[in-house]
């Protein structure tokens, strides 16, 4: 009985991973109808990246380094660190729940479509994770590897798995988390058929703010990021764990550790809330 449950488990997930693979070669087969548009696109994407880098990374060291509260100094290539963790997280994020932002999601709402989604025979999550896959990204991603590998060269730190490790599950839940934000904002547009532009401070400002040491922000600001909204554990508390720096507030060093928790659990909320609306969901009369 447990053999043949798990072998109708493994059927089932084989069957929507390739239903998912699908959906994706469909949404890159269409952005690379016209090549010349989809090489612009994939280049102004990039230049996003790198300007806003370049405007921090070329006007630092005329300063040498950036000192936050109480007297702690960071230099470029730390900052470099969390600027590309945030932002590597973010367009990975971006890649995979892009069909969930608010503005691509009131589209479908608005104009009737995601109606039609309701009544195809194949998972709502599945459509919607499908339905919005900007290849153009992709060198935002290479191009916030690249900035995450200059911090890693830049750090004096003593690399070593465990290392590596803390840094790749920060990313994993900034992924998470960022995620559970795209989604309670598209979920959000059941009720409002537009946007809610409020997400955005969540969302992308939220993504500028952990860009950028924590304790560079006043006061206020940074204990509503730490225990209001958790996102200095993201990347900012693991950041300073691998620089050997100790944490704010006095918390323990366990804190560092808990992005991989933080981040999926905003996501699972982030779920709940969408199933809600679901239910609730009675189209717009278009």
């Amino acid at each position: 009985m447990a053999r043949a449950w798990r072998t109708g488990h493994w059927a089932e997930a084989r069957y929507l991973a390739g239903l998912y693979l699908r959906l994706l070669g469909a949404q890159a087969r269409s952005q690379g109808a016209y090549r010349v548009s989809f090489a612009l696109d994939a280049l102004s994407a990039m230049l996003i990246t790198a300007t806003e880098f370049a405007a921090f990374a070329l006007v630092l060291p005329r300063f040498g380094a950036l000192t936050g509260q109480h007297g702690v100094v960071w230099t470029l290539g730390e900052i470099s660190l969390l600027y590309g963790l945030a932002e590597l997280a973010f367009v990975l994020m971006d890649l995979l729940f892009g069909g969930f932002d608010a503005p691509n999601l009131s589209q479908h709402v608005r104009g009737g479509s995601f109606s039609t989604f309701l009544l195809r025979p194949a998972p709502l999550v599945l459509q919607v994770f499908g339905s919005d896959f900007a290849l153009r990204r992709l060198t935002r991603v290479l191009l916030a590897a690249g900035i995450v590998a200059y911090g890693v060269s830049q750090v004096n730190v003593d690399w070593t798995v465990g290392h590596a490790l803390l840094l790749s599950g920060s990313v994993v839940g900034m992924i998470a988390f960022f995620g559970g934000l795209f989604v309670i904002g598209g979920t959000l547009t059941f009720w409002t058929v537009d946007s809610v532009e409020a997400m955005n401070v969540l969302t992308y400002g939220g993504r500028t703010l952990i860009s950028y040491p924590m304790d560079i922000y006043g006061t206020f600001l940074r204990k509503t990021f730490t225990y209001v909204i958790p996102a200095a554990f993201l990347s900012y508390f693991p950041v300073l764990f691998v620089l050997g720096r100790p944490l704010p507030d006095g918390l323990p060093v366990a804190a560092a550790f808990l992005a991989p928790l933080v981040g999926p659990a905003l996501l699972a909320a982030a779920f709940a809330f969408w199933r809600f609306g679901v239910r609730h969901y009675q189209g717009t009369g278009t």
